[in-house]
């Protein structure tokens, strides 16, 4: 048995906050203690209280005066794309086609994929990313080394084997029977291997003919647990070739209805610029809208409409996401960041509490996964991050003004990045110290 008594302020949310002054949506412990058990939340309190209960020799680990949350969460992601972030083009399917799809054409090769695997998870756990939605190549070896290293640092994390006919190149091209045969491989390789969640993942119905379309609905039947994940009316280009491509369909989002894809476990990146019609059609299915403000922002492709979306009367389900390498950030402090300017832009306001539930408990939630992550409730995954305010010389200075915790919280999402991060914790065991 391995005990681990970690003291500092705590913040956990139970629900979405209704306003910044909905203090009943958060615990918040000014001088808590986090008792961890085999990787596992064994209780949570105040420190004098847990301290009781804990057995006399257990580890103790003092982060005063940091915040210690549920570690953050990145809905959306491309595993193969670290070498792509930061690539100047005009717009995605230049992007795309200029320095995306050759890129992932090297993910054939296992040392390669080894390689950007061990990278890809440094680089969450220096941003306090415990759990993360990714896309690999079309490439079985990459899905592979995806998962080999998740097993190995034991993080809980949701990943596929992309699957595309068309529209790129040939190095990049599986088959219909392909894509099925070598994602059916995956999940049993993968799934429920460790904490591994595999996911269907066809990219975006551009890259899949109707025919791969049809192997994607036949896995979601065959395994209705999954998540499913793909992109959806990213900007306008995309969207006037996929009607052109799937000219039967009603809209974008119908494509994927017809083929049974629209579910509650179904992750839509972008959903940018979604009708009426395609937002209530999401909202009746329960599918998740994931928002990648960087990203958006990066290759111009539109600013989403998260407060609209999350209060209109069908409401859709809203995650958010780094989506490197089109977003320009690994940090989902850097995220919210930019999430907050689009919805200052649009006339609306992201207070700090929204961000900070987004990037946990509400993507815990969006995952439904929200039983194991997103909390720092008894019985669930000890996936924590530690955050320290005052990190710079700059926020230091700024700290000497902050009086309340939302003013600390929003200072965190305007000038923070992987050096307020001062410890990642994984299943109970400190990760970021050991990089």
């Amino acid at each position: 048995m391995t005990m681990t008594l970690l003291r500092g302020r705590l913040l956990s949310f139970r629900r979405a906050p209704l306003s910044l002054a909905d203090s009943e949506s958060y615990f918040y412990e000014t001088d808590g203690g986090l008792l961890i058990e085999n990787g596992i939340i064994a209780a949570v309190g105040t420190y004098t209280d847990v301290k009781a209960r804990a057995p006399a020799e257990v580890a103790e680990i003092d982060h005063r005066p940091h915040l210690i949350m549920p570690g953050l969460i990145d809905m959306h992601l491309h595993f193969p794309q670290m070498q792509v972030i930061a690539s100047y083009a005009a717009n995605l399917l230049e992007w795309l086609n200029t320095y995306t799809f050759p890129e992932e054409c090297r993910f054939v090769e296992s040392a390669h994929a080894q390689r950007i695997a061990t990278h890809f998870y440094d680089e969450l756990i220096r941003h306090g990313t415990t759990t993360a939605v990714a896309y690999c190549s079309v490439h079985k070896t990459s899905a592979d080394a995806y998962f080999a290293e998740a097993l190995r640092r034991n993080m809980r994390m949701v990943g596929g084997k992309v699957m595309m006919d068309r529209n790129a190149p040939q190095g990049l091209l599986d088959t219909p029977q392909m894509g099925y045969d070598e994602t059916r491989q995956v999940i049993a390789d993968w799934h429920g291997k460790g904490r591994n969640h595999v996911a269907i993942t066809p990219r975006f119905a551009i890259t899949s003919t109707p025919a791969q379309m049809e192997a994607t609905a036949a896995l979601a039947r065959e395994f209705p647990d999954l998540h499913i994940q793909t992109h959806l009316s990213e900007n306008h280009d995309e969207i006037k070739f996929t009607s052109e491509l799937y000219p039967e369909a009603a809209d974008y989002t119908d494509i994927y209805a017809r083929y049974g894809l629209l579910g509650p476990k179904s992750l839509f990146g972008h959903a940018i610029h979604l009708s009426d019609r395609e937002a209530d059609a999401m909202s009746e299915s329960g599918a998740v809208a994931v928002h990648c403000p960087t990203s958006n922002l990066f290759l111009g492709s539109g600013l989403f409409p998260l407060k609209a979306l999350a209060g209109r009367q069908k409401s859709v389900r809203i995650g958010v996401a780094t989506d490197i390498g089109g977003g320009s950030s690994y940090s989902m402090l850097r995220t919210m960041d930019e999430a907050y300017k689009i919805q200052q832009l649009l006339g609306e306001r992201l207070n700090p509490l929204d961000s900070y539930y987004y990037m946990t408990l509400g993507n815990a939630e969006a995952l439904s996964l929200a039983d194991r992550i997103g909390t720092l409730g008894p019985g669930t995954d000890a996936d924590l991050v530690v955050l320290n305010a005052a990190a710079t010389p700059a926020m230091a200075l700024k700290m000497e003004v902050v009086k309340t915790l939302s003013e600390e919280l929003f200072l965190l999402q305007t000038m923070g990045d992987d050096r307020a991060v001062a410890e990642t914790y994984v299943a109970g065991v400190a990760m970021k110290s050991e990089l």
